[in-house]
């Protein structure tokens, strides 16, 4: 090895650990803070609507068959299985949202 490959070397070690000292950029919370929010109601109307039409379902049954809370009951349980399955998934959407930015700041820091 000559010398200038090892000033080279040495180089590239410096600024890589000149780039590990730099202080890391501050984020800003207030938008994360707004975006754990959204996922809040967004996860509350995904419920409630489920619920929403589950009762209209049953209740419009009930009404057209006379049979006043039998398909009311059972409609309501299929509103809210499907809105907790809705739920679910927007926070499986999320939680994969999550890990494909870890993963891509990993990446970008060379670990």
């Amino acid at each position: 090895m000559s010398d200038s490959d090892d000033a080279e070397r040495l180089k590239a070690l410096e600024a890589k650990i000149a780039k590990l000292k730099a202080p890391a950029e501050v984020k800003d919370h207030s938008e994360e803070h707004y975006s754990q929010a959204q996922l809040a109601w967004r996860m509350v109307i995904e419920l409630v609507a489920g619920l929403g039409i589950g009762f209209g379902i049953g209740y419009g049954l009930d009404t057209l068959f006379g049979t006043m809370p039998i398909f009311l009951v059972l409609f309501l349980f299929f509103g809210l299985a499907a809105g907790v399955l809705t739920m679910m998934r927007s926070a499986k959407e999320v939680q994969m949202k999550q890990q494909s930015a870890a993963n891509e700041e990993g990446d970008a820091r060379g670990d």
